[in-house]
């Protein structure tokens, strides 16, 4: 079910009764600003509304279809932009299989007088990108304002995502460098850290060209250049957390590769401590071995040589013993 909502601000005053029938009515007036979304549209409500506004008609398919990725693209006489908001599952999901963020896709159609928004998911904090809005100065920097508050929410849902990503690979090295051995699920883990990375990256990246595109051909022209520090300020966030998460791969893959280091070493170790007790045991074997002949030999079947025999054993065995000891075998 398609569900539509909607603001208005006529000279720079909200008002009440948005009606998408009259957008076109609103995106005409001089002085009015009008903001329209609409979630899980009907295609035929959307191809109504796009003809209506003259949408160009690959870009209201883009903002339906399914697996598009960030970008932005200018038309003569709208901008068309896809970006993703990204949220944190909290708790952590307990199947390591599963990815721990969720990325909800936005798309929007910039025109002079007003801003398009198409959603796909139902999570996005309208109000607060209405509260950036009005906080920016709302209708005095025109339809660019509002276009910033929507990018800047999208921006700050980036740098949660990258935080808690950060977050979770110190739990990982906290856990790598324990006293105990890791867990059997760190490398799980490991490669789950990967995969987010990877989907945020796809989502993040794209960002720069989105922010850029839109800070040179905003549509309202009289008032671009007040929002160019603002603008420019979103851009470096954008540059921030594509840093940070170019930071956190290289992060991982010392935290995969350090715990097969490890895991090396510790065998190496086990290695080394086992071939010390066999070398250790191994001296009493082969004297009651060579005393075990059907032979005779001196000291058979007398005291003085169990004596003797045992006595060769403990000496063997204490030399071994200290020596291995001293070189960390044992």
């Amino acid at each position: 079910m398609t569900h539509i909502r909607g603001r208005i601000w006529r000279d720079g005053k909200p008002e009440d009764g948005f009606e998408l029938s009259a957008v076109s009515e609103y995106l005409d007036t001089e002085g009015v600003l009008v903001w329209c979304d609409i979630y899980d549209a009907d295609r035929q409500i959307l191809r109504k509304v796009a003809q209506e506004l003259g949408f160009n008609a690959w870009a209201v398919e883009d903002a339906i279809a399914e697996g598009e990725r960030t970008k932005a693209v200018v038309y003569r006489t709208h901008t068309f932009f896809t970006v993703y908001e990204v949220t944190v599952k909290t708790p952590r999901p307990v199947d390591v299989s599963e990815s721990t963020l969720e990325v909800h896709r936005i798309s929007g159609f910039i025109l002079p007088r007003g801003l398009i928004t198409v959603r796909l998911s139902p999570h996005l904090d309208l109000d607060e990108v209405s509260k950036r809005f009005d906080e920016l100065g709302g209708q005095e920097h025109g339809v660019g304002s509002l276009v910033h508050g929507l990018l800047d929410v999208v921006v700050d849902s980036h740098f949660d995502a990258v935080q808690s990503l950060d977050d979770a690979i110190e739990d990982l090295e906290d856990e790598l460098f324990a006293d105990q051995a890791p867990r059997n699920g760190l490398q799980r883990n490991t490669f789950r850290l990967r995969k987010d990375l990877v989907a945020l990256r796809r989502v993040v990246l794209p960002m720069r060209e989105v922010v850029a595109v839109i800070q040179h051909r905003r549509m309202d022209a009289a008032t671009a250049g007040d929002l160019d520090p603002v603008f420019a300020d979103l851009y470096d966030h954008v540059l921030r957390v594509s840093e940070w998460t170019e930071s956190l791969r290289d992060m991982v893959t010392t935290v995969f590769e350090t715990n097969l280091s490890l895991q090396d070493a510790r065998l190496n170790m086990v290695m080394k401590k086992l071939s010390g007790w066999a070398a250790i045991i191994a001296v009493p074997t082969a004297i009651t071995g060579f005393y075990g002949q059907n032979v005779l030999y001196p000291g058979i079947q007398t005291v003085g040589g169990f004596v003797a025999s045992t006595a060769i054993i403990v000496v063997l065995v204490v030399v071994l013993y200290v020596m291995f000891k001293k070189r960390d075998w044992l």
